[in-house]
């Protein structure tokens, strides 16, 4: 494999804290330049990562002809302007998910990659890690029998009123940041798209939902349920239940680097599988870099506007004080 170009676009904290220093742990990919609309930030920033490069606006980084992919960490609303601006200068994208603010945003996105030749996924870094490639593969294979329920939860004090997550004109909310992951597990290992959403949520003071709880039925007696928010305490956590037995997923999201499990329990017997701590940030952008050596992606963009789909109705439902929204 070719070495990888990578340029980031905006100083925030999941690029500082998570994604460029596993592209700097990864033998495929060199961090050049980082953008910010503060040139004095950027250049700080850069120099503190030991970045080569830093410019004062968010073009000249797309129009640095070194780089050959971009990632995007802005806040949700920025997704689409500046992925659009990335497909059109010749980039490679790996966007931080949600894709877009709707799937319409996401399709648009879509056309924009496919137009200007160059690849696209949405990062769910999650999905990368050998522990989630392990217990689909155990559905795959009937481990648990057929499966009837998925549970899950990603909650956490957001405790900063001024927090873009808070803001409604940035697409902030719960769902969007958070219950996001929810639903991509449920239909992960669901292995198909759910029909109808149901949900509720607790609205905080600036319009988001700070709190929400959702129902996915999935047909043919497949329902998951999950609940997110940002006023409790830290929670994430999986739960597959078939016929013949349910496994268990602890930090299932955000593991870090430690040592993570499947625990697996049939007829009241259990037996708990460890997967050695890896970098799922390294991970992602390893099987982006294959992906786009290969023309095949690990997860297509299309699976975003899936995604995408899901949390309008999941959000439909709670305007609807949580009448059932089919999706389409």
């Amino acid at each position: 494999m070719k070495i990888y170009q990578w340029g980031i676009l905006s100083t925030a904290n999941i690029g500082r804290k998570a994604m460029i220093p596993a592209l700097k742990s990864s033998n495929a990919a060199k961090v050049t330049a980082v953008a910010s609309r503060d040139i004095k930030k950027g250049r700080q920033f850069a120099k503190e990562l030991e970045i080569p490069n830093a410019y004062g606006e968010y073009q000249s980084l797309l129009n640095d002809p070194t780089i050959d992919i971009i990632y995007n960490p802005l806040p949700n609303h920025l997704h689409k302007p500046l992925t659009i601006r990335a497909a059109e200068a010749g980039k490679h994208i790996l966007c931080e998910k949600p894709l877009g603010l709707n799937a319409d945003e996401c399709h648009e996105m879509i056309a924009a990659a496919k137009a200007n030749g160059v690849q696209l996924m949405e990062s769910f870094m999650y999905r990368h890690h050998p522990r989630i490639k392990a217990a689909h593969d155990m559905i795959q294979k009937n481990a648990i029998g057929e499966v009837k329920t998925i549970e899950s939860a990603f909650t956490f004090y957001l405790e900063r009123p001024w927090d873009i997550r808070l803001k409604p004109e940035m697409g902030g909310g719960a769902a969007m940041d958070v219950g996001c992951y929810c639903i991509n597990i449920s239909r992960l290992m669901a292995g198909r798209e759910p029909e109808v959403a149901q949900a509720r949520a607790v609205i905080g003071e600036s319009g988001v939902d700070i709190q929400l709880a959702a129902i996915l039925d999935f047909g043919n007696g497949l329902l998951a349920h999950f609940d997110c928010g940002f006023n409790q305490n830290s929670r994430q956590r999986c739960i597959i239940s078939g016929t013949e037995g349910f496994m268990v997923l602890r930090d299932v999201f955000v593991p870090g680097k430690a040592e993570t499990a499947i625990v697996h329990i049939k007829d009241d017997q259990s037996q708990t599988e460890h997967f050695p701590g890896v970098d799922h940030y390294q991970l992602i952008a390893e099987d982006f870099m294959a992906g786009i050596e290969s023309g095949i992606l690990p997860y297509p963009p299309e699976d975003a506007v899936a995604n995408m789909r899901v949390i309008q109705a999941v959000l439909e439902s709670v305007r609807n004080f949580g009448k059932p929204v089919a999706i389409y």
